[in-house]
């Protein structure tokens, strides 16, 4: 398994639950508004990760994960839109939420480490 392939694949698995949670939105212009957002933001890590993997300086690199982060921290405020909104509990929420957290956390850590090598050298 090459590095970052275990970070990819929870990328790619992050949407699953995320697209379940849009499913159970309330069918009203609300709903459909906040599942569309949810669905663009949340659904986006995945390729911008990929894209980042191939980039061409550390540079570029942290440039595209910082889109990654920036994307993920979004979905979570959507996701706190429909806690808040009460059109879905924390409970509904909960798994996919924490790994959002858990991603955002990871890839704000990447950029640091990766910064900070570019500082050394």
């Amino acid at each position: 398994m090459a590095k970052g392939d275990d970070l990819q694949e929870r990328l790619v698995q992050l949407p699953v639950g995320l697209i379940r949670i849009c499913d159970r939105r309330p069918e009203t212009r609300t709903g459909a508004h906040i599942a569309s957002q949810l669905i663009r933001t949340g659904t986006s890590p995945a390729p911008n990760y990929a894209e980042a993997r191939g980039a061409e300086s550390d540079r570029d690199f942290v440039h595209k994960l910082k889109i990654v982060l920036k994307e993920l921290n979004e979905s979570l405020v959507w996701l706190s839109i429909v806690e808040e909104s009460g059109i879905l509990t924390a409970n509904d929420l909960g798994e996919t939420r924490a790994e959002y957290t858990s991603l955002c956390r990871i890839t704000a850590a990447s950029i640091a480490t990766v910064k900070k090598r570019c500082e050394k050298e």
